[in-house]
């Protein structure tokens, strides 16, 4: 396996890696659910994969103390690289902390460290669930 440094490599490739090993990851918690439906299984996906979701996570990330420095500065550093485009129905922050977090899931995955990959991704996903159910709860209060 190739040596990446998290302070030179390209953010913009990892982030297009992370984004699909995130979504792998996503499609077979989503599969495992038992959902039979293409609809219901894109609709709960989506819920995951979506800017804003992957923004909390990064945020969240970020203010507390699951990552480690190196992959701290690697998110960071992917987060403030210059980019012009965002996500239809995000803010720009948001896609920017989005990326960030792609960057930082497509390193630990071409570096060969599945079980921190793994971890990161379940972290991820706690997260948006934890938003979500909340948000659900309020809703119907």
């Amino acid at each position: 396996m190739k040596t990446l440094d998290p302070k030179s490599a390209d953010t913009t490739a990892l982030a297009y890696m992370g984004d699909a090993v995130y979504e792998v990851y996503i499609r077979k918690f989503v599969v495992d659910m038992g959902l039979v439906h293409a609809q219901e299984m894109n609709r709960e996906a989506v819920s995951f994969v979506r800017a804003e979701a992957q923004a909390r996570a990064a945020k969240q990330f970020l203010a507390g103390d699951f990552l480690t420095e190196e992959e701290r500065a690697l998110l960071k550093r992917a987060r403030n690289r210059t980019n012009t485009s965002h996500a239809r129905g995000s803010g720009y922050y948001e896609y920017k902390l989005a990326t960030g977090l792609e960057a930082l899931i497509g390193w630990l995955y071409l570096k060969g460290d599945r079980e921190r990959t793994e971890a990161v991704c379940a972290e991820a996903m706690r997260i948006t669930r934890e938003a979500r159910d909340g948000a659900g709860k309020e809703q119907h209060e």
